[in-house]
């Protein structure tokens, strides 16, 4: 049987512990008993360490783990997803199935068709952000949860640290400055580049980029990318692309 994994919130040598809400969930929903084991992810994304543990203490708020055998996983592919601001309860569906799929890195982005209520509570929202991606990653068994990134305005995607520096394809789903006649499919752009080992995959609000945006795009490199004729939600067209670009860099 498959053991259920946990991310630790504190690591200590051989031990470990899940503290507030997090160990009452187990403590008190799941109604964890001393000896139970359940395996352990104690690192970041990049070292993908997880180990086994037994719990060796639990009260409402803390449950304490005895770390064992290590498991070094292969480490996943990296993909920054650029996801734009929109309607929070959609948009919280994609963080977490992206999540699950395999997402390294998701920063909210402002963009011109975001709600201004929105793009004004997501700095607030980001605290929340955090917590459904670590739930997905938990429930999808990943080493660590990705890196919520402060939202930030499109033109600030270009700033130092916001988006990973070197060998990283940027991909846009977003219509050619030519028109729709020359946009090219997804799956053609990650066919001719499958050596590459990191992207950065930009999807815009509800209404898609504004026409200014997708010219700021070009002029920053970004490679403009469809998803087929057919129009997908911004929740839906997250998703799929995601997936698409983790199959391939897998």
């Amino acid at each position: 049987m498959t053991r259920r994994r946990w991310i630790a919130d504190e690591v200590t040598g051989n031990t470990a512990a899940l503290v507030g809400e997090h160990a009452a969930h187990l403590a008190r929903v799941l109604r964890a008993e001393i000896g139970q084991e359940f395996d352990i992810a104690t690192g970041a994304e990049a070292r993908s360490m997880v180990r086994r543990g037994t719990i060796t203490a639990i009260s409402d708020d803390r449950v304490e783990f005895a770390l064992g055998e290590e498991h070094t996983l292969k480490p996943a592919p990296k993909i920054t997803l650029a996801l734009a601001i929109f309607k929070f309860d959609r948009m919280e569906w994609a963080i977490e199935k992206c999540t699950e799929i395999g997402v390294s890195r998701i920063i909210p982005v402002i963009a011109r068709r975001s709600d201004s209520h929105l793009a004004a509570a997501a700095v607030k929202r980001r605290e929340r952000w955090q917590r459904i991606v670590r739930q997905a990653a938990e429930q999808s068994r990943r080493a660590a949860p990705p890196e919520i990134a402060v939202p930030v305005k499109l033109k600030e995607l270009d700033g130092a640290g916001v988006l990973p520096e070197g060998g990283v394809t940027r991909i846009v789903l977003a219509e050619s400055l030519a028109g729709p006649e020359e946009n090219t499919r997804l799956g053609e752009i990650l066919q001719s580049r499958q050596n590459e080992a990191e992207v950065a995959l930009a999807v815009g609000p509800e209404g898609g980029w504004a026409r200014e945006e997708i010219a700021w795009f070009h002029e920053s490199g970004w490679i403009a990318a469809s998803l087929g004729g057919t129009i997908l939600r911004a929740e839906t067209a997250a998703i799929v692309a995601s997936a698409l670009v983790l199959d391939a860099l897998r």
